[in-house]
């Protein structure tokens, strides 16, 4: 009896549907700009990062002002974490929850 070895393809893209958006949170701060020591599982409520892609139903909107790329702050309460890569770090997220979107 020989066992079949089953190959599994990774995925490729995430696409989120309806009023969503793909987010990479930033790398956690573990010092802050005066120079305090963060501890590793500080709970902050709101986190930076930025988006990798979003819907159709965000991209045809004029009333939601999101587009790829845009560093937004986003509330991670509601966010869907997405087991895509080993770090873990992009999320899906209702476009209620991006509560900021950072411009030059």
């Amino acid at each position: 009896m020989t066992k079949q070895k089953t190959e599994t393809n990774p995925l490729e893209t995430v696409e989120p549907i309806g009023k969503r958006v793909l987010i990479r949170k930033d790398e956690d701060k573990k010092q802050t700009k005066g120079g305090i020591a963060l501890p590793d599982k500080i709970e902050i409520p709101t986190i930076t990062g930025r988006i990798v892609t979003i819907s159709a139903e965000v991209a045809n909107s004029a009333d939601i002002p999101l587009r790829q790329y845009d560093k937004v702050l986003f509330n991670p309460k509601g966010a869907i974490p997405v087991d895509f890569e080993g770090d873990n770090r992009l999320f899906v997220v209702d476009v209620e929850n991006v509560v900021a979107v950072f411009r030059k």
